[in-house]
């Protein structure tokens, strides 16, 4: 890590850009690497001040990664071929991961030659625009969960290749947990998960057994976690579990389909909304773990929760210790802009772009 003023940045090792590409404008717009060639041919050089900022009140994310793009990547090529770096000739100040900002604030200024990194500006507004929109969106459920962990699970619904910077957005904004090894590798962490339906499937539809051999495998490197959905009998699955697994037994995770009403709550259709993971679901399995002696138990909650039904369960009270939220986390949008604000020295932005200073840009060394 490269350390500034007030804590570390990620060192650009840590994202595995693809320098060349990024150089040569593989990933740029080519209206960028346009501009880029029309400076070099034209030999024209304007000292310029970029500004970028977004418009809502979110939760910065991407800007280490940002700034990595253009300390490895911005520059030009010599007549001989040879890239000449240009990142000491820049003077750049930003925000940090995990910054709350306001609409409008400024989040980052580039300083310099502009032909030097006309051609990264849709790739640092792109890293940014992706993993501030995943912190705001995980930032807004840890807040609905009042300090009870939230399990980032949305590996499933997205491309592979966005899950290491998507993890660490989701890390520096409270997420306790990841799913994939991939999500938690900027920091050092590894995967976590539950026992799963394709591996009670695979021992024919039996929880218990599933769980008893997933126990045995992994109950001193983790902390076992069941799905007690399969039978679609949560509180009759859960009780069986943990009292095969007994203190082995960390969790117990409700994942009931929202088109399926859980057979504990049959015969009291009618009263409320039945469907899925429902607080009267969450109510019968904790009196259940409790009567049988399993209260230490926890119950993880999943399947379509979002920031406003979190903060229905947690203002009703109900006795969900972990919530997994997925596919709703990936939701939404959260563009930035960059402007050209200056150029040597001269006020030059395009109208109602003007130049935001804000004191708390920090130097990036």
């Amino acid at each position: 890590m490269t350390t500034t003023g007030r804590r570390p940045r990620l060192d650009p090792s840590t994202f595995q850009l693809p320098v060349e590409r990024m150089r040569a404008g593989y990933y740029s717009d080519a209206y960028f690497t346009f501009t880029r060639g029309v400076l070099e041919d034209d030999d024209h050089h304007p000292d310029v001040l970029m500004q970028v900022f977004q418009r809502e009140r979110s939760v910065l994310g991407g800007v280490d990664e940002a700034i990595a793009i253009l300390k490895v990547c911005s520059g030009r090529r010599s007549p001989s071929g040879e890239w000449e770096p240009g990142w000491g000739l820049l003077e750049v100040r930003a925000l940090h991961d995990g910054d709350e900002i306001e609409p409008w604030e400024t989040v980052l200024t580039i300083q310099g030659d502009y032909s030097l990194f006309a051609h990264l500006e849709t790739l640092y507004l792109g890293v940014l625009a992706r993993r501030t929109l995943i912190s705001r969106n995980v930032r807004d459920v840890v807040a609905a969960a009042g300090g009870k962990p939230i399990l980032y699970f949305p590996a499933r619904f997205d491309h592979w290749q966005v899950q290491t910077g998507d993890g660490w957005a989701a890390h520096i904004a409270g997420a306790i947990g990841v799913s994939t090894d991939a999500q938690a590798s900027w920091w050092g962490g590894k995967g976590m998960g539950t026992v799963p339906h394709g591996l009670i499937a695979a021992y024919g539809g039996d929880t218990v057994l599933a769980a008893r051999k997933f126990a045995d495998r992994f109950a001193d490197e983790l902390n076992v976690t069941v799905l007690v959905d399969f039978e679609n009998d949560s509180v009759r699955t859960a009780l069986e579990v943990a009292d095969a697994l007994g203190p082995r037994l960390w969790g117990v995770r409700l994942d009931t389909s929202n088109t399926m009403v859980d057979r504990s709550l049959w015969h009291e259709m009618g009263r409320f909304r039945p469907t899925g993971v429902v607080p009267e679901l969450v109510w019968k399995v904790r009196r259940a773990l409790d009567g049988a002696g399993h209260g230490p138990v926890r119950i993880v909650a999943s399947g379509g929760f979002d920031a406003r039904r979190i903060r229905a369960f947690e203002e009703a009270g109900v006795p969900v210790d972990a919530y997994g939220v997925g596919t709703s986390l990936l939701g939404g949008s959260n563009d930035f802009t960059a402007d050209v604000v200056r150029a040597d020295g001269v006020p030059c932005a395009k109208v109602g772009r003007e130049e935001r200073p804000n004191l708390r840009l920090e130097l990036v060394e």
